[in-house]
């Protein structure tokens, strides 16, 4: 499988991406916004877009599929439960279904609600495992829920889902925000070594060249995996007096998220 990540450069600072069967040089376009860029680097290299891949609704991700559509002829693809919200959806996709591209790239569906209540994300399996994530995960952070999703959904599915992953998955996901999210991080868990150490990295990053994270550095670093850390709780408490002594992890979760939305 070859996954070729692409850097839009713009105001929303999306990734798109093409995962590419080496063998038949046929191509899933996930979230392909920019589609000059995409159908520009599939030419370049060769590669036939056969299918389009929404991971959600929202404009920044779906609006490059007429563009693509026109000039490929690709089929489009998105949760079941979508089929209203995306224009000139060909197939609807549940939780387990399968995603293949040629002959040689399988990937898994799950149904990931939270940032919208129509979200999915795409597992690869194998020795080198990748989560493409759209916006339900991002790089040391997690997504919104304000346009048509909600927390308590997203908390679980980063427990019932996304925490149970290998820890070697390679994440993909829709927008590069890592700098910001380690600031955050940073805010809620000052002694967190592994993120301050990458933070000037970061934030001198050339996107178009992005780290990609593992699931196990999303552990040390994403504080919205970090909710038994006692110095996150710590500071949680100096925000909200009337936190338990020992909170669940869903309401920690909720909490980080409510001071995110602000922050």
């Amino acid at each position: 499988m070859i996954v070729e990540q692409i850097w839009t450069a713009n105001a929303y600072r999306n990734f798109n991406y093409l995962i590419v069967c080496k063998e038949t040089g046929e191509a899933l376009a996930i979230d392909p916004l920019d589609h000059e860029k995409c159908l520009a680097v599939a030419k370049d290299k060769g590669w036939t877009i056969t299918q389009v891949l929404n991971t959600h609704e929202h404009g920044d991700h779906t609006g490059g599929n007429r563009q693509v559509v026109a000039a490929t002829g690709a089929k489009v693809l998105a949760h079941v439960n979508a089929k209203d919200k995306i224009p000139g959806m060909d197939r609807g996709l549940k939780a387990g279904d399968v995603v293949k591209v040629g002959k040689t790239v399988e990937l898994e569906c799950l149904d990931t609600p939270g940032h919208t209540m129509c979200h999915i994300c795409l597992r690869s399996h194998g020795d080198h495992p990748a989560l493409f994530c759209g916006d339900t995960l991002f790089n040391a952070g997690a997504g919104n829920c304000h346009n048509g999703g909600h927390p308590s959904e997203l908390y679980t599915t980063f427990a019932s889902q996304l925490d149970k992953l290998p820890e070697n998955t390679l994440i993909y996901p829709g927008h590069d925000y890592i700098a910001r999210n380690l600031e955050f991080t940073l805010d809620r868990e000052p002694d967190n070594a592994k993120a301050k150490a990458m933070l000037p990295g970061m934030e001198k990053q050339d996107p178009a060249k992005a780290l990609v994270t593992t699931l196990a550095l999303e552990r040390e670093i994403n504080t919205f995996f970090r909710l038994t850390s006692p110095s996150v709780i710590r500071r949680l408490r100096e925000a909200f007096p009337d936190l338990l002594d020992n909170p669940d992890p869903r309401t920690v979760f909720l909490k980080l998220r409510e001071l995110r939305n602000k922050w």
